[in-house]
């Protein structure tokens, strides 16, 4: 038995071997830990590209990540779909489990919690053991002295309404560790706030040295900067390496700080 992030225990005690994943990041991580054991994934899950291929058999699609096809997905027999509170929504999450489907659920805020919680589930909830290289690889990443503070940032999410990322957020953590920390906006509630919608004079007002533009969701080019943050340095970077907990953590850190100029 093992309980997972919102204290949900799952059950029985043998290690899950038909698993959904409602989660791209969480995915990945199956696919580089125990990819036999995947039968269901998201639309959005497109990394490894060979997902069936390493699964050694066909995956099946379950729709989006907020919009699951709950038949498919309980047509498919699981022994555990995974889940994010941040990514999935609790009424097909509640809806799974009254169909008898166990759930885990991830809450992730930090990249301390990302590593403890990703190995929860792969060591608690699915038997792994040893644990993942990819994991290990991460945590020696993560295990680094903070970087020093470089230019402080905006990074935005979506547009019309124009979404950020904020502070309570595992990207706001993950950036500024490797230091890029959030400018502050000038929104109610900022220091709990997770990803507020903003308008762009807020972004303009906010004392940052670089805007940054996620390529997804929404996607975001380079002729969003000039067009909307004129005379700003705006640069747009790889959803990924910033919001992805998982084996993108492993060279995260560094591929941020490439990116961002900062080595």
């Amino acid at each position: 038995m093992a309980t997972d992030d919102l204290g949900h225990t799952i059950g029985p005690a043998a290690p899950p071997r038909r698993v959904v994943s409602l989660v791209p990041s969480l995915t990945e991580a199956l696919a580089l830990s125990c990819p036999e054991r995947i039968v269901g994934a998201t639309d959005f899950c497109v990394r490894p590209a060979d997902l069936a291929e390493r699964a050694g058999h066909p995956v099946i699609r379950v729709r989006g990540p907020k919009n699951p096809d709950l038949a498919a997905i309980t047509a498919l027999a699981p022994d555990l779909v995974v889940a994010a509170k941040e990514e999935n929504r609790r009424a097909d999450v509640e809806a799974l489990r009254a169909a008898g489907v166990d759930v885990w659920v991830t809450d992730v805020d930090s990249v301390d919690g990302a590593l403890a919680r990703m190995r929860r589930l792969l060591t608690e909830a699915l038997g792994l053991a040893p644990e993942p290289t990819w994991l290990a690889a991460a945590g020696r990443a993560w295990s680094a002295p903070d970087e020093e503070p470089g230019a402080h940032v905006v990074v935005c999410i979506w547009r019309d309404p124009w979404m950020v990322i904020g502070p309570r957020t595992y990207a706001a953590d993950l950036l500024r560790r490797a230091g890029f920390p959030l400018a502050p906006l000038d929104v109610e509630d900022w220091r709990s706030a997770r990803y507020p919608a903003v308008t762009v004079e807020t972004i303009t007002r906010a004392v940052a040295d670089v805007i940054v533009l996620l390529d997804a969701p929404y996607p975001f080019t380079p002729g969003d900067g000039p067009e909307c943050f004129p005379g700003r340095d705006v640069r747009v970077l790889p959803e990924r390496p910033v919001v992805w907990y998982g084996p993108a953590m492993v060279d995260a850190r560094a591929r941020i700080r490439r990116l961002m100029g900062g080595e």
